[in-house]
């Protein structure tokens, strides 16, 4: 496993790395036996694998079920926290300290609510400071979503609100920041410039990884793509074979039975 000091290495603006996003601890082990040095979990995807809906706090005990398992495995997690899975500061912090005991190497915190509005900068930044504190080895990844929930007023609007979010993290003890969004490349040059802390954004459809090096990223994420992306090739396969397809039409690269049986186990 990366060690949270190696893990905070691998942020470095200009060269970014890809984080690729888990929903359960197959999908996690498969990414680990890829050659992924840290794998993040996405909370929309450990939320509908539990029935429940994402951004509601309500997947706290299956975050934490997760991390214990991927420790068993060796997997470096980073866990979406959603908005901290409370409104109490102190809250957040212990259950923060608990998958830094566990052997994570960092959260991810967000500062929107499920009803898709800001929460109050007080109260985001309190969040980062609880947390900052109760498990100070953990990268802390402060999310601010200025440009991800409707009604954040315009592009300059939204920058600026991005921008100011971010330096109040960051002073709360935030080691980076992650803008969700699909951004134009301009904002995303923009935001590397104003902020003083490697900065994490999605997968962008039309950039490469590395057009967003050259905009000075540090970190890219998949978020829910790899999930989504697992549920359509779900839908376009049995649509195929309904419709009279061939399986290698749709999914071409399926790995076989023998390479997802072999994954390795954890010894007795």
């Amino acid at each position: 496993m990366l060690t949270p000091r190696e893990f905070r290495a691998l942020h470095r603006p200009g060269a970014p790395f890809l984080l690729p996003n888990a929903w359960d601890l197959a999908s996690a082990r498969w990414l680990h036996a890829a050659g992924h040095r840290a794998i993040g979990t996405t909370s929309l995807g450990i939320a509908v694998v539990a029935g429940k809906r994402d951004g509601a706090g309500a997947i706290a005990a299956e975050s934490l079920a997760l991390a214990r398992a991927a420790a068993t495995h060796d997997i470096s997690l980073t866990v979406d926290l959603e908005a901290g899975f409370s409104d109490d500061p102190d809250e957040v912090g212990r259950f923060a300290a608990e998958l830094a005991a566990i052997g994570c190497l960092g959260v991810n915190v967000e500062d929107s609510t499920e009803d898709g509005e800001l929460h109050d900068p007080d109260l985001a930044t309190a969040k980062v400071a609880a947390i900052s504190a109760a498990a100070p080895g953990l990268y802390l990844n402060a999310r601010t979503d200025s440009f991800w929930v409707t009604g954040g007023g315009d592009a300059g609007d939204r920058f600026d609100d991005a921008v100011t979010r971010a330096e109040r993290y960051l002073a709360a003890g935030a080691s980076g920041i992650f803008v969700p969004g699909v951004l134009d490349p301009q904002t995303i040059a923009a935001l590397s410039g104003a902020i003083e802390a490697p900065l994490n954004v999605l997968v962008q459809p039309e950039l490469r990884l590395a057009e967003l090096a050259e905009l000075g990223v540090a970190r890219v994420s998949t978020g829910s793509l790899l999930f989504r992306s697992a549920l359509g090739s779900v839908s376009a396969l049995t649509e195929a074979l309904i419709g009279g397809g061939r399986p290698s039409d749709v999914l071409p690269t399926a790995p076989s039975y023998a390479a997802v049986a072999g994954l390795p186990l954890v010894e007795p």
